[in-house]
């Protein structure tokens, strides 16, 4: 206001009282107005501001930074809280009236909000927000590298480069301006709270939809080049507690102006009222923290410079989703330029989004070849090698090629030898391709080079268990989930380590089955699949009304001794039919089974054994056509305990018709309830919640077992869920 004549010049000698409040008024009216002008006509291009600060390669908040060092108070070179403190202490305070003006502050303050968690990691003390690691129950995503490490880009690369990947600073830029732009912009009465987005955070799911699950999915494997904002948000989450803290900050000063500089100083003030802190406070520096920068990959050679212009059109459009522009100027280019690197690269990108977006086998299979032709070219910067061969395997895992995805993998780990995430990659490719001895022996040398790599630790003691190595896959199991390293947030590891506690006697089991609930992969303590459809009815006993298969269950409760006789002549004549149990799933005695359907498949020659009991079986579309079940014959004998256990999905229910069923010493329990069998009648449970089984009879149990499809599964659903 003083710029503007009000305070100096707002008094002149021999004006009257009424004079001088006159000329006082109309002189802070125009400086209201002043500032007025200033947000809503746009006189700051707050756009052009971020497009410099992106220009420069700064941390966006360093860029704030550096604009509030003109308010510094207390002489230590920029603005902090201490500064804030001082400032917001020379104002008399007063609330804001105007209604536009309490809204344009509270979306800024998201703003501000969005940046400190996203980029200046602020972990509470108390009880608001707190870093993974000083919970040490929460997994981490893929981090950025420390601030040291960032490369200097030459002018030329500088802006290319920033917009290769769907990063960080592309990410906060596109989000800050949004926001920024509708905190500007909205009409009055449509403000945002802090509190409201105080809470943001990403919750992992391990429940599957229809279209998810139409691929094997494994643990993303440490080392990703890309790291979305999405990933920042995943560093924090909210505790509940009792403690109040503090209402969010609405900025109150003298000037009924909005400035930037009182708002983030408001902010930072409330942060520190709450308790937040940095993350180093919380004493792990040395740990695998939010770093402030992400190193870029170096993706242009010494050409590709030359045509930076040419590459950036064309990679603008993918970027916008014009996904058939883009591969057409990608194309182009490659014509036109054959040795180019990024362009190849980019046309197998625009390959990968079409076939994606075209849902088609036929156009990834162009792109897989595409990333393959990459590394062929002379010249090649070694960050574009790791990208293309990398997303090259990954892409052949999603066809199913697992064995073209190991021999791309083994390239890797051939050019990069010291990348230790390249060989995790190659153990899980082993892996998939059932090759547990080659996959140990992978995280084996990880792990004498690295002893702390959690990605590695998960993946032996998974094998380990394997092994039926129970005693000694705990540690690594347990180690590697605490290590909280991108990848180890699997509900596998969860389920294996609870279950290998379980064997062992040791409740701690519950434990862990407890936290991999809370983290969304299994539907309860009890519930503990791992593909599954959301939103399914789950009880663990069922009634054949509840089922509505009252046919089936009628059906096969007439005609039970047909069913028992074929089985039995089958024990008599041909034993050698009866096949072990092999899911490692006894902790002692004889359990063998006889299968005639399984993932919805008929068995032909086990059903000339059995013919009648097939052909009642084949009127019956939802037992026979489950892919996620199997028909059959299930002998215990004296002796056996089967350890609890969990079937793989939920979207089926399991019958069991007793046969033969000794008078006591058999019993079934499921979740905390006991059922036993009778002879003619039937069971029906739901064999993705815990069960047990124990046979201490003095003779045979004989019992007829009928997987069918949930109730509740739409006819689309039984047809394209995938068989397991």
């Amino acid at each position: 206001e003083t710029k503007h004549g009000g305070g100096k010049n707002g008094k002149k000698e021999g004006l009257s009282g009424s004079s001088f409040f006159t000329w006082f008024m109309v002189i802070a009216l125009l400086g209201v107005w002043t500032s007025v002008a200033v947000v809503w006509f746009e006189l700051v291009d707050y756009e052009e501001v971020l497009a410099k600060a992106k220009d420069f390669r700064y941390n966006l908040s360093e860029v704030l930074q550096g604009k509030l060092g003109m308010y510094d108070a207390d002489g230590d070179g920029d603005f902090d809280v201490e500064d804030a403190k001082v400032l917001l202490g020379k104002y008399k305070h007063r609330v804001y009236q105007m209604p536009q003006d309490i809204a344009i502050l509270e979306k800024l303050i998201f703003l501000h909000q969005y940046l400190a968690s996203a980029y200046l990691g602020f972990t509470n003390e108390k009880n608001s927000l707190c870093c993974n690691h000083c919970l040490k129950e929460r997994s981490v995503p893929a981090q950025p590298p420390s601030p040291d490490s960032e490369e200097t880009a030459q002018p030329a690369e500088k802006s290319y480069v920033k917009s290769e990947f769907k990063n960080a600073d592309m990410d906060l830029e596109d989000g800050i301006q949004s926001v920024l732009h509708e905190a500007l912009h909205s009409p009055p009465g449509n403000a945002l709270t802090l509190r409201n987005h105080w809470t943001i955070y990403k919750n992992f799911s391990y429940e599957y939809d229809v279209e998810v699950e139409k691929t094997v999915s494994y643990p993303d494997a440490p080392g990703d080049s890309e790291l979305m904002l999405e990933d920042a948000m995943e560093h924090f989450i909210v505790v509940e507690s009792n403690e109040v803290s503090p209402e969010p900050p609405l900025l109150q000063a003298e000037q009924p102006q909005l400035t930037q500089t009182l708002l983030i100083g408001s902010v930072l003030e409330y942060l520190h009222q709450i308790g937040c802190r940095p993350l180093d406070s919380c004493g792990r520096s040395e740990q695998k923290h939010f770093k402030s920068k992400k190193k870029k990959p170096k993706l242009l050679n010494k050409f590709d410079k030359t045509i930076k212009a040419e590459l950036d059109a064309a990679e603008k459009l993918r970027k916008k989703g014009k996904v058939e522009e883009a591969l057409r100027a990608f194309e182009a280019l490659v014509n036109q330029y054959p040795q180019s690197p990024r362009a190849r690269y980019g046309k197998a990108q625009s390959e990968d989004d079409l076939a994606e977006k075209m849902r088609s086998n036929e156009m990834l299979q162009k792109a897989i070849n595409t990333y393959d032709e990459v590394v062929t070219l002379p010249n090649v910067p070694s960050d574009l090698i790791k990208l293309s061969l990398k997303r090259e395997a990954d892409r052949q895992q999603f066809l199913g090629r697992m064995r073209g995805s190991l021999i791309t993998l083994q390239k890797l780990v051939q050019l990069f030898p010291s990348d230790t995430s390249f060989k995790n990659d190659l153990g899980v490719g082993y892996l998939l391709i059932g090759d547990n001895s080659n996959a140990k022996k992978v995280y084996e040398e990880v792990l004498s080079v690295s002893p702390n790599d959690g990605f590695a630790k998960v993946h032996y003691g998974f094998i380990l268990k394997a092994e039926n190595k129970i005693a000694e896959s705990i540690p690594y199991l347990k180690e590697g989930l605490e290590s909280g390293d991108p990848g180890t947030n699997d509900g596998r590891f969860y389920f294996h380590l609870g279950d290998a506690l379980q064997r062992m006697g040791d409740e701690e089991a519950y434990k862990w089955y407890e936290l991999g609930y809370q983290r969304g992969h299994f539907a309860s303590v009890w519930q503990r699949s791992l593909y599954n459809v959301k939103g399914l009815k789950a009880q663990p006993w069922w009634t054949a009304r509840e089922t509505g298969y009252t046919e089936l269950v009628k059906s096969l409760e007439k005609n039970w001794k047909l069913i028992r006789d074929e089985g039995l002549a089958v024990m008599d004549k041909k034993r050698s039919l009866f096949l072990p149990e092999d899911e490692n799933l006894r902790e002692k005695g004889d359990w063998s089974q006889f299968t005639l359907w399984q993932q919805g498949r008929k068995n032909e020659n086990a059903c000339k054994s059995v013919p009648k009991t097939c052909a009642l079986l084949e009127r019956f579309p939802e037992a026979t056509g489950c892919r996620r079940g199997q028909i059959k014959y299930s002998i215990m004998h004296p002796g056996t305990h089967v350890w609890p256990h969990t079937g793989p999905t939920n979207c089926r229910l399991r019958m069991h018709l007793g046969l033969v069923i000794p008078k006591e010493g058999c019993k079934i329990r499921c979740a905390q309830d006991n059922r036993t069998w009778e002879e003619g009648k039937v069971l029906i449970f739901d064999d993705s919640f815990e069960h047990e089984v124990w046979q201490d009879a003095e003779t045979y149990r004989l019992i007829f077992i009928v997987d069918v499809w949930h109730p509740e599964l739409t006819a689309q659903e039984r047809r394209t869920l995938p068989a397991i």
